[in-house]
Order: C-alpha cells, then structure tokens, then sequence
C-alpha cells in the first residue's frame, strides 16, 4: 500500500497497511482546512504490530554490534539521501510549524543513528577488578525487548529519532505511536526504515487508548513519553505497576536570568528564540523572565523591538510565527495571560489575536512585565509564544525565584561574568543550563529534566542505557572447591554448652 494522507494507514516496516478503525479529519491549525484523515489502532492491529516486533526482535538482539550499526548507518544513509519537501509540508499543515524548522528537524536527523550505531559497538560492557584469584567477572548489556514510544507533535521526528536510535542500537523492536496531531508526517517519514530487518519498526496511530494498550501489554519491555505531565504520570505510574522501565520528558516552564552582565543585544535576540521558537511550543521554551532591575528598562525594550519584527502567519508562507497546534492550546495561552493582566501585569506587545490572522489558532508573540511569582502563567505551563517577566534586584534573587517552580527541565542564563555563569549551573534546578545560548542539544550529553518534568535521559550513554539492561556474569576458569561453600568447619562455631551456633 502505498502512504496518502487521506487513507489511514499504520507501518509495519516495509509496509503501510490500511486501518480499520473510525477515520478522524487532520485539520490544518493556520487555515482550518482538511489535511487528511488517520484512525486509531484496533486490538487486531495492535496485536499485528506486537506480533511483528516480537519476531523482528528474535533475531536482531542476536546480530553483532558491528552488523546492528552497519544497519543504522544504513538508515543515516537513507535520512541524508530522500527528498523530505512533502514531509515537511505534511509536517507544516498538520501543526503549523514553520517551513524551515520543518525541513530542518526532518532532514537532520542521520547523525543521532550515527552516534548511537558506535556507541553500540564501542560500549557493550564493563570488566571488572576480580574479587578473587582466578576469576573473570563483568557486567554485560541487553536489550529489553520491544520498546514503545509515545511521542509529542512539537518535534515528531527529531524525539522520535532520539529514542529509536538508541533502543535500536540496544537491541530492541521498536513501536511508535505518533502524536494525533502530527501523525501523517511520522507516517511518511517511516520509509528511511525499509533497509531495516521486517517488523522491526512500527508506527500505530492512535490516542491514548492506543497508547494505554501498549503500555499495559506483556509484550512490550520499556517506554519512551513525551510529553505533558499529567500524561507522564500516568504513563509513569503504567509502568510501575509493571515493573517497566520508562524515560518521561513531561515539559517545564524554563527560566531565563538577565543579569546586570548580561550582554544585552545579544541578550534580547536570544530571549526571542528561547521565548518564541515554535510559537512558544518547546518543552525548554523560555517562559518565566527573571531581569536584574538595574538593566530591566533597556532589556524590555530590546526585547519587544526585536519581538516586534517577528512574521506571523501559515507556516508554508515567509514566517516565524505560525499557529498553536489547537484551539485549547490557543485558549489556555489566553487564559493565562489575561488573568496576569487582570492582576496587574502590562502586556508590552502581543496579548491579542492578530488582527489579520482571525482564521486558525494564531496568537500574537507577548510579553508581560509587572509579572509577579504568584500569578498562574509563573506557575503552570503556558506553552506559548508569551515571555512573562519578573523584576528581581540581584542575580541571587533571580536563581532563588527561577527554582521556585515545580518544574525543573532546562534553565538559561545571559552574563558576560564568569562567577555567575558557574554559580548558575551549579544551583539552578534543572536537567539542564544554557548560559548565553539557550536551547541547543548534544548527541552526547543527557537531555532529561529534574522534578516534575520527567525521569531518566535521552541522548548520550544514559540514552542508551535506557534501552538496555545489565546482567553481572561471575566466570571461574580454574574450578575449585572454595573455603566459604557448605560445609562450615567446625573451627567456625563457637562452643556454647554443647550446641554449636554461627
């Protein structure tokens, strides 16, 4: 079969198959037009892609690491060499992402294969110093099994491909279920696993019921979420009781310190992406704005010019600022700022509707002063184009209230001094620090955040030891009876009246 947007179909590598269920319209956030239609996985289609991924499994956990990363090279091979304009496109109708940041994401995704086909191959276990003569002792790593990811529709594909690639590179089948909102474009993205062994990808649309069933089933071993917190929790808790491993990125509400060194141009510009990238739709978007009163003026007004110049509008015309994926996620943006207002905050620029964009889910980019800590858009995650700011006096201030949240994923700091760049990333509360460049990843370093925003990491070794299990292996090569093994000599006992104790 092959993949159009408007015949719901799920992929069992190398195929696309047609679904059975009721079809549900894809609608595009900036026109409100019909994109496609998808479906949601029946219990016959959950067991075909389970079934599949249980005998793919069988025999790729039993390749070698040079034959499994030959694999995933293949599949960097596949990523660098297809045309990804239609997937990108697909990509911008379905959530209104800008064009460049859809083409980019999709096509840029080959070295996270790269990275974890070598790591694979260079880090499969760990020789330990002996604990007595004549004995090898170490520890080695295997795969779980079958891995499900549970992915968002903000980075569809860049997350998708964090957590594949390393629980291919472990061993494990893997089955993914897209985000409603961007399942057309994971769908088409799927052919760059046709050179992959059969069945051992999957992609089953569906919602949470598809994503309840593939948790609670004995046939999967780990999971990946992204996601919200409340769904998190819940995937969170699905796995405890089942004794099943999971990594849960659950968003955040990051802060962002300006500190009276703060190079402030370069500050401002900046504050723009980490606030404004994706409309305000990152789990690490800057949301919480901590500025040292002694540059807070100069840095507003910085800040609004250069958020004044942003383009809004459909994401396949010449823009930065598309629409938010819904109409609920619109609302509780809204929600939040004009409860701010109401209680004292001054919206600098934004906090309308654009007059020209009344047609879809656009909201103009805002920022909010008078901002204090106990109004709900410091408290919740707004998830949108809104910078709200808070007038602190000190740096000191400005760490104390960035750690006053029940979030904790990413945090950013602008300051040309060295002593709070490291005072910084030792007390800030987060999985991660970006001082004067907010937002970039590492293949290498572990991307994850710390209190309600998730547990475990993505990327790195800690990436892939998420997919993967330890087993201690203890091996005598010269067998002899060892002095500690039954039966105790007598000499071990002490004498006590005639009955003999340990």
């Amino acid at each position: 079969m092959q993949f159009l947007p408007d015949q719901p179909a799920f992929f069992v590598n190398p195929e696309y198959r047609p679904m059975a269920g009721a079809r549900r319209p894809v609608i595009d956030p900036a026109t409100l037009e019909t994109v496609g239609a998808i479906a949601s996985g029946t219990d016959h289609e959950i067991d075909a892609v389970l079934t599949a991924a249980a005998k793919a499994q069988a025999t790729w956990k039993k390749l070698d690491a040079k034959s499994r990363a030959r694999h995933l090279h293949a599949v960097a091979n596949a990523i660098e060499a297809a045309d990804f304009t239609g997937c990108a496109e697909l990509m911008v109708r379905e959530m209104g992402k800008p064009y460049p940041e859809a083409i980019g994401e999709i096509a840029n995704c080959a070295p996270i294969f790269r990275y974890y086909a070598e790591m694979a191959r260079d880090d499969a276990g760990k020789v330990a110093g002996t604990t007595q003569t004549g004995s090898f002792q170490y520890a080695r790593y295997e795969p779980y099994g079958v891995s499900v990811h549970i992915m968002p529709f903000n980075f569809p594909i860049l997350l998708m491909c964090w957590t594949v690639a390393a629980s291919l590179a472990a061993g494990n089948a893997c089955v993914i279920k897209p985000a409603e909102a961007t399942t057309l474009s994971t769908l088409d993205y799927m052919t760059i696993f046709r050179s992959l062994p059969e069945g051992l990808v999957s992609c089953l649309p569906g919602g949470a019921g598809t994503a309840q069933a593939l948790v609670a089933s004995e046939r999967t071993h780990a999971v990946a979420f992204t996601g919200s917190v409340a769904a998190g929790k819940a995937v969170a808790v699905a796995c405890a009781e089942r004794m099943k491993p999971c990594v849960i990125e659950a968003g955040g509400s990051d802060p962002l310190i300006i500190s009276q060194h703060a190079p402030l141009e370069v500050a401002a510009a900046g504050s723009v992406t980490a606030a404004f990238h994706l409309s305000g739709q990152v789990c690490t978007s800057a949301e919480r704005f901590f500025v040292v009163d002694a540059v807070h003026d100069q840095f507003v007004d910085l800040f609004a010019e250069k958020a004044r110049a942003l383009r809004i509008g459909n994401g396949l015309d010449r823009s930065e600022i598309g629409p938010l994926v819904s109409e609920a996620a619109r609302a509780k943006v809204m929600r939040l700022v004009d409860d701010a207002i109401a209680r004292g905050a001054r919206a600098v620029t934004g906090g309308r509707i654009p007059p020209a964009h009344t047609t879809g889910w656009f909201y103009e980019p805002t920022i909010l002063t008078g901002v204090t800590p106990d109004m709900a858009i410091m408290r919740e995650e707004c998830f949108g184009p809104v910078a709200a700011i808070c007038r602190v006096t000190d740096f000191d201030e400005g760490i104390k209230l960035a750690n006053d949240s029940p979030f904790g994923l990413g945090a950013s700091v602008f300051t040309t001094d060295l002593a709070e760049a490291h005072e910084a990333a030792e007390r800030l509360e987060a999985g991660m620090v970006w001082v004067n460049n907010p937002l970039i990843d590492n293949d290498a370093l572990p991307f994850g955040g710390w209190k309600a925003s998730g547990l475990g990491r993505e990327l790195g070794r800690q990436g892939l030891d998420a997919f993967r299990r330890s087993k201690m292996v203890i091996i005598d090569h010269k067998p002899e009876i060892q002095g500690w093994w039954y039966p105790y000599p007598d000499s071990w006992f002490r004498d006590t009246g005639g009955r003999k104790h340990i």
